[in-house]
């Protein structure tokens, strides 16, 4: 019961927009709201009971600082509506995220974000079938009449583009998002597959079924995070086989030097490489949208003009800001930009060195061979990539997007980092339900 409630849990976050275009922003609160009850309710019982499953000195400190000045930024924030309205939610989704790192162990949450995936991905395939098929027309959120007249197609739910040349939206109801959520699956079956779990024979059935809305979604910032999670994986791979100190110093020389050279052929042959994808050089418009930021933020630039992610388009200070189709637009497509503008240069360095933590943990998760006594022969778990691989699609998220600052980017932010800090060894440990060390002698328990 508690691994399908953390399922459900998941799955309201990371398909949060389709719970919104589903019961509206009221509907949507009172969900949230009632799945972090539930979660506490399960939380606090557990650590009540067995106190060593919550190592709160491995916290994501810094991470949970961050929260901490989005809260306090009430005091000076010129949106303060906004700011306590966001930072629940923010509080929300960190409540979700301890819940599932300090109840599940490894293996089960790699299982847990499986099925939210597939519930993602099943329903996209179902609704963009029903609308094309039964419905025949657009799908406005909230399944309302369409006004007489023409409507702009952002403002669609679902537009029905399943069989013909434009972008799907699935039901997350956003062409980008579909496609990311099309990536996280992918990457999580692959691990799974890896890990030889059972019926991988529907795994590969998933996982083209991901390919294939991928596609029909068509985000080139998802096509780059594609080609970003090849290389970390090749290079994983490549420091795992290194035996020797010397070795692994090569081979991060040798990827350092790429990534420098791959970044100087990306700003040399921008145009080009943007045209390819469809984009024009203005980046469809965030341009402007990162000048309209910069402008507003560079006024108060410490401590920011008050937390708010996402914006809240119908607070006065966002309510027709910044447009894009007619529509308020509710967040930077900039990470590192719209913290500067939320909580300034303090926020901006929280964030980083949280961010910098995470992926400097779970690059050596990756990397280090499982040990905790003088064995140093014993096998890598296919688990152990997880982590570095989904830093790495929200690192490039947070270059084009937002998302790696709220909901599904938070929660995968603090249950990373707090679920490698507390349990370092896949399947090794108390929280782990091995309370011994795993293939060792008996009597030694687990630090």
């Amino acid at each position: 019961m508690v691994r399908g409630y953390s399922v459900l849990t998941l799955f309201a976050i990371f398909a949060h927009t389709a719970v919104y275009n589903l019961v509206g922003p009221v509907g949507s609160v009172i969900v949230i709201v009632v799945l972090t009850l539930g979660a506490l309710g399960i939380w606090i019982p557990v650590i009540v009971r067995d106190p060593i499953r919550f190592r709160w000195r491995r916290l994501p400190w810094v991470a949970l600082g961050y929260a901490a000045l989005a809260g306090v930024s009430t005091l000076w924030s010129r949106w303060p509506a906004a700011t306590l309205l966001t930072w629940m939610l923010l509080l929300a989704v960190t409540v979700t995220a301890m819940l599932v790192a300090t109840v599940l162990t490894w293996d089960e949450i790699v299982r847990a974000l499986s099925t939210a995936m597939k519930l993602i991905l099943g329903l996209s395939l179902a609704i963009e079938l029903w609308v094309v098929l039964i419905l025949r027309h657009p799908l406005l959120p909230n399944f309302v009449d369409a006004p007489e007249g023409k409507i702009d197609p952002h403002l669609y739910w679902v537009r029905g583009n399943l069989f013909n040349e434009g972008r799907i939206q699935g039901v997350v109801g956003n062409a980008h998002q579909m496609a990311m959520m099309c990536l996280f699956a992918l990457i999580i079956f692959a691990v799974l597959y890896a890990a030889r779990a059972r019926r991988r024979g529907l795994l590969i059935g998933w996982a083209v079924l991901a390919v294939v809305l991928m596609v029909e979604a068509a985000s080139a910032t998802v096509y780059l995070s594609v080609a970003v999670v090849l290389a970390v994986l090749a290079a994983a791979l490549i420091a795992r086989a290194a035996q020797k100190p010397d070795q692994r110093r090569l081979v991060y020389t040798v990827f350092a030097a790429i990534g420098v050279l791959g970044v100087i052929a990306g700003v040399v042959l921008r145009d080009r490489l943007l045209g390819l994808f469809g984009k024009d050089s203005d980046l469809t418009g965030r341009i402007e949208i990162w000048q309209a930021v910069w402008e507003r933020a560079i006024s108060r630039p410490v401590f920011g003009n008050g937390f708010s992610s996402p914006w809240v388009p119908w607070d006065p200070a966002f309510q027709g800001w910044i447009l894009n189709h007619g529509l308020t637009v509710f967040h930077a497509h900039n990470m590192w930009l719209d913290v500067f503008l939320q909580l300034g240069i303090v926020g901006v360095a929280l964030i980083a060195i949280a961010w910098l933590a995470v992926t400097w943990r779970a690059w050596f998760f990756a990397v280090d061979r499982p040990r905790w006594d003088l064995d140093a022969s014993r096998t890598y778990s296919p688990v152990s990539l997880l982590p570095i691989l989904l830093v790495a699609v929200l690192l490039v998220e947070g270059l084009a997007e937002s998302a790696p600052i709220m909901l599904w980017g938070w929660l995968l932010l603090i249950l990373l980092s707090f679920k490698m800090k507390s349990v370092p060894l896949v399947g090794v440990g108390v929280s782990e339900r091995t309370p011994v060390i795993s293939h060792g002698p008996r009597a030694r328990q687990v630090p």
